[in-house]
């Protein structure tokens, strides 16, 4: 049986709505960026943790799969490491 895919939608407008995403250990995972207006450190998503970047061209989707394998707290942040947010694996 192959689990579904946990989606989860960020708005990136003077930081990220929601700031916190909660996911399922275990379950496949993306997360879709959508930047909404034109503040110039918020146009790159980043996480050390989550290896990944990805440049956010303005009123464009950008997804990142997201490894659920282990539970834990892990942040991501804009090109300045200015805004922040948080995805939380239980």
């Amino acid at each position: 049986m192959v689990e579904k895919v946990q989606k989860v939608n960020v708005t990136v407008a003077g930081g990220y709505s929601p700031e916190v995403v909660n996911l399922k250990k275990g379950v496949p995972a993306e997360i879709s960026f959508t930047r909404t207006n034109t503040q110039g450190c918020l146009d790159v998503v980043h996480s050390k943790d989550l290896d990944f970047e990805k440049q956010l061209p303005l009123n464009e989707t950008q997804t990142v799969t997201v490894d659920t394998d282990k539970s834990g707290e892990y942040t991501f942040s804009c090109g300045m490491d200015m805004f922040k947010g948080k995805v939380v694996i239980s």
